[in-house]
């Protein structure tokens, strides 16, 4: 093995390849500071960095979370007020971000052009050594009083801030709740026990000067990992890295790590609430939840053992402990706590129900606990551990990276050991513990041992019932108004007109314009010239259709069904969300879904199913549909695979209707958590349901009217005759679908194509569809959309929404790069810096035919309304240099050339051209993004951002909508 080359300011330390990743580790040292730099060497172009620090906060004022808002406001070499937003807009970065864990914060970039790499490396290596940490920056990102009335000292005071709101918005959801009073109960006494992020409630104790002196503890060398990943070497890395910020440092002794949790002596009982809607009924809606404190993080083979026993307990409904809380009715599904969390210094298992009540608690943890000492006296089929060994490997081979790049994945992997002081190469090189695994599971006392050890003989438990309040929410206003009457209370004048100034000075800081020639950029002359976009091969192949793509897949292949949709009645159409959903985890193949679901683990990385209806690219009034069913599996599983996508397609059983009925009770309790995570786009879909037949269905299956739907449906199914009905239906829909035209989709190395060709011929010969069917076609919903959904958040999510045109439209690529001007150079200011929410933007989406606007965990509700159309008014009365388009056009071009895993490049080609979005159709609309001009863009706003063509749909709770009767909205509760 040779050495890699090294820069003078480091020495190496060791080199591990990982030929499962095809990739080499090399790791390294700072001399003079200590700082560890770990390299993934690897032959792709899509380079990424990560900074990261152990950060270990002891408060819940979410001082680590304020300081990587705060940090990215401007450096010593990047004086300028947001240069994290400004380079978003001059780069053409496939990532760009922060996060802060319970541990640790990162910051992390990815990119596929040098010159951009180099780019956003300066910024991001001077913001975090060398930040500004301006204190109206601290006020605009963390926390800050303002009077309700900036300038009239008589109004109420109020709080402010943009981590302030988000964190607001977070813990609106009862999940999140759930989460942090579990690890807090269970971390008595470290940094676990409190919250990172910040609890609303305590982020008004954090002063600037404690937010400074956490960077200084911590934003030192001495304390940073830095990774990469890519085809740049090593060494030059090191010599930006010592150039740009190390080399002005000194070695420091810090000692930043989280000591080893007090073990409790016996297990403890906690009780809390959580805030619902005040008129939401309460049964039914308590969360119960059983967590036990394991081991130490540090220790590989421990990981992979308790990774190895959850999945054993709870991966899928064959699962002896899922299978438990899947069909008690202690509760209406198993709790999303459920399994192993091994982020932390050291590890929790929960398991738990929610759906509940509260007097069922001690139930609940009989019911968990007589499961778990079956185990221990039973044991497991060892074909199930096995299965659960086979996902373990096929997780460590794929290669993902279609939503963060792949490289940052692996980072992600690797970082948790390499800030708890444990060895990051075994979290990525995990085959040589996979192989010791292979060893102990021959034991047939192996997994008893597990759970007596783990579990049963641990007595570090928690049992927690999170409760629903409906009057929760109006105490925490109340003691929030109080908090800040008596702060005005005991303000003198002086104090009064010092709060007013500090809002005047921050408001002059938000409008300020800053000499964006302080950053470094790309242009469009550094844009590639050319799209890459995978090619398929075309034949056919059991007389189906088939399309073959060679990919680079680690061993991997990839098979997909996809099923021209028919035309459906009403009643079945709109069940074909929930069909899809349910597919995966019901019977097939003359077996009950429990044998189902362990061959699944066994064979497969995955079946999925899901139904694709987009607008032609021509005309949104017109659509295609088609049903896809899909998996993936190592080659050795390729025939397995086959055979049960095939069971899956033909003999998919919907007697069960236990089981049915559990399916509807969880997908409702999972459609209803994520409203306050993705309220922004439940809004936008709201307010652009009427433009066209596919925006139309994306309202009525996948949202806001979808889930309403889901209640009455899950309401009403209580009835055994209910409940049949509904299983008769989804079986014709079953037939119906076998009926259509039908075509496949394989995806490998040019080695296994052969193999897997002919395992599907044999197969599905003879298996076509018995008759022509005519397409289907969904219609539009007429009318204006003006909403207001309501349901229990302490902030709000607002929408516009434009008629448009569709994505082939000569207009289409200028409403594209509209979007990213407003966003850019008046919403962010306008909505987020001024107006606190987490995010805002605009955006336009093809295929409902719609220009949207959005805000995210939004504090205001009108105001935020009336920036969308003052944006529009900027835009038009004023003059805007060409730079600010041209940075607009990059950002277009950024999102449109992200590179996604090989597979999923496939993929994406392969529907892609399936619904019209053709190589050339998408090379030509990329095209005309980078000829668009400043008339162009002028043209478009005053053509289709006309105020009198607005739909308005916001996400708020019942008394916020109430106050803001005048803007006519329809209150509709979920």
């Amino acid at each position: 093995m040779t050495t890699p080359r090294t820069h003078p300011a480091f020495e190496w330390q060791r080199t591990t390849p990982v030929d499962s990743l095809n990739l080499e580790v090399q790791e390294f040292r700072h001399r003079t500071t200590g700082a560890r730099h770990l390299h993934l060497a690897a032959q792709d172009d899509q380079n990424v960095f990560l900074v990261a620090f152990p950060t270990v906060p002891q408060d819940s004022t979410g001082v680590a979370h304020i300081l990587e808002h705060t940090t990215l406001c401007g450096s010593r070499r990047f004086p300028v007020r947001d240069p994290f937003f400004m380079m978003i807009r001059r780069s053409l970065n496939t990532f760009m971000n922060a996060f802060t864990a319970s541990d640790w914060t990162a910051y992390p970039f990815a990119t596929r052009n040098r010159k951009d790499f180099e780019n956003l490396l300066q910024v991001y290596l001077d913001a975090v050594f060398f930040p500004n940490l301006d204190p109206l920056d601290f006020a605009q990102e963390g926390h800050r009083v303002e009077f309700a009335e900036p300038e009239n000292p008589d109004s109420d005071l109020v709080f402010k801030g943009v981590v302030f709101n988000e964190m607001k918005g977070a813990m609106s959801s009862p999940v999140s709740n759930l989460y942090q009073k579990l690890t807090e109960s269970l971390f008595p006494t470290v940094t676990y026990h409190h919250n990172s992020g910040g609890d609303p409630k305590h982020i008004p104790d954090l002063s600037y000067e404690q937010l400074k002196a956490f960077h200084d503890s911590h934003y030192h060398p001495s304390n940073a990992v830095f990774m990469t990943f890519g085809d740049i070497p090593a060494d030059e890395h090191q010599g930006r890295f010592e150039e740009l910020a190390l080399k002005v440092f000194e070695p420091k002794a810090l000692h930043i790590h989280v000591p080893d949790e007090q073990r409790y002596s016996a297990p403890v009982v906690v009780e809390d609430s959580y805030v619902v809607d005040p008129n939401d009924e309460t049964d039914d809606k308590t969360h119960i939840v059983v967590g036990w404190l394991l081991g130490r993080s540090t220790d590989a083979n421990a990981v992979f053992a308790a990774h190895l026993l959850s999945d054993v307990l709870l991966d899928n409904s064959a699962s002896p402990l899922r299978r438990a809380l899947e069909t008690t009715d202690l509760g209406s599904a198993p709790s999303p706590m459920c399994g192993l969390q091994d982020s932390t210094h050291e590890m929790i298992f929960a398991a738990g129900v929610e759906g509940s009540n509260p007097e069922q608690a001690e139930a609940v943890e009989k019911l968990i606990l007589d499961v778990l000492n079956e185990v221990a006296e039973k044991g497991v089929d060892r074909e199930m551990v096995e299965a659960m060994l086979h996902q373990l490997e096929l997780s460590q081979r794929e290669i993902s990276g279609d939503g963060y790049p792949y490289g940052l994945q692996l980072m992600m992997h690797a970082l948790p050991p390499a800030v708890h002081g444990a060895d990051p190469v075994e979290a990525l090189n995990i085959d040589p513990v996979l192989e010791g695994l292979r060893e102990r599971i021959k034991d047939p006392e192996f997994i008893k041992s597990l759970v007596r050890d783990l579990l049963l003989a641990n007595r570090h438990r928690v049992r927690l019932t999170l409760k629903p309040d409906p009057l929760l929410g109006q105490r925490r206003q109340e003691e929030e108004k109080s908090r800040l009457a008596a702060l005005k209370a005991a303000m003198d004048e002086a104090e009064k007109r010092a709060v007013a100034e500090r809002a005047a000075a921050l408001a002059a800081r938000q409008m300020q314009e800053d000499d964006p020639e302080k950053l470094p950029r790309v242009g469009i002359d550094d844009v590639p010239r050319e799209l890459a976009i995978p090619e398929g091969e075309e034949h056919e192949l059991a007389a189906m259709p088939s399309t073959w793509y060679t990919r680079a897949t680690n061993g991997l292949v990839y098979q997909e069904v996809v099923v021209e949709l028919p035309e459906l009645e009403p009643e079945l159409a709109e069940l074909l969300p929930l069909f899809t959903g349910f597919l995966p985890d019901v019977g097939s193949g003359g077996r009950d879904y429990l044998a189902t679901q362990a061959l699944h683990a066994a064979v497969t990385g995955g079946i999925g199913a899901r139904a694709s209806v987009r607008s032609a690219v021509d005309d949104t009034g017109r659509t295609r549909g088609v049903f896809v069913l899909s998996g993936k599996a190592l080659v050795r599983n390729a025939e397995p695979l086959t055979e049960l996508l095939l069971e899956t397609f033909e003999t998919a059983r919907f007697d069960e209707l236990n089981r049915l009925r559990e399916l509807v009770a969880q997908e409702r309790l999972h459609q209803e958590q994520g409203v306050t995570s993705q309220g922004h786009v439940l809004a936008m879909t709201a307010a652009a349901s009427t433009m066209s037949p596919a925006a139309a269905l994306s309202h009525h299956w996948h949202g806001l009217a979808g889930l309403k739907r889901l209640k009455a449906l899950d309401d009403a199914l209580d009835g055994k005759d209910a409940l049949a009905e509904f299983a008769a239906k989804l079986a014709r829909l079953r037939d119906r679908l076998i009926e259509g035209r039908r075509q496949v989709l394989l995806i490998g190395e040019g080695e296994t194509r052969d193999s897997l060709e002919t395992a599907l011929r044999q197969r599905w010969k003879g298996r076509l569809p018995v008759r022509d069917l005519p397409p289907f076609t969904p219609t539009a919903i007429e009318g204006r959309v003006d909403q207001g959904w309501a349901t229990a958040t302490q902030v709000n999510f607002c929408a516009k929404a434009y008629p448009a045109i569709p994505v082939d439209h000569a207009d289409a690529a200028a409403l594209m790069v509209l979007s990213g001007f407003l966003r850019n150079n008046y919403l962010h200011r306008a909505i987020r810096e001024q107006g606190g929410a987490y995010g805002g933007g605009a955006g336009y989406d093809g295929d409902s035919g719609a220009f949207r606007f959005y805000s995210y965990r939004d504090p205001r509700l009108a105001e935020t309304l009336a920036d969308f159309d003052r944006s529009v008014t900027w835009f038009l009365e004023q003059e805007h240099p060409w730079r600010l388009v041209e940075e607009s056009i990059l950002g277009v071009i950024g999102s449109i050339d992200k590179p996604g895993s090989p597979a999923g490049e496939a993929k994406k080609a392969f529907h892609s051209t399936l619904h019209g979005r053709t190589p050339e159709q998408r090379r030509r609309l990329r095209a005309r993004v980078l000829e668009v001009g400043a008339t162009d863009l002028k043209r478009a706003a005053e053509t289709y951002l006309k105020p009198e063509l607005a739909h308005t749909a916001v996400i708020s709770d019942g008394a916020t909508l109430e106050k803001n009767a005048e803007l006519g909205l329809e209150m509709i509760r979920l």
